[in-house]
């Protein structure tokens, strides 16, 4: 992971990911921008931070 993100393209992805977070606030397909980070290599973690940012994160509420 640490070599990927060496030799990707860092602005490109930085980009692609405030344009997710952007669609993510609209009512935008969120999918090819999605695909457009994976394909820029992109980790998952930065594409999920980038839409828990908008959306939040879901917790179980534990009933007894």
């Amino acid at each position: 992971l640490k070599k990927i993100k060496e030799n990707r393209d860092n602005t490109k992805v930085k980009n692609i990911l405030s344009e997710l977070e952007k669609k993510a606030k609209g009512n935008s397909n969120l999918m090819p921008t999605i695909l457009e980070a994976v394909k820029s290599y992109a980790s998952i973690g930065e594409i999920t931070n980038t839409l828990r940012k908008v959306f939040g994160e879901y917790k179980e509420n534990i009933v007894l």
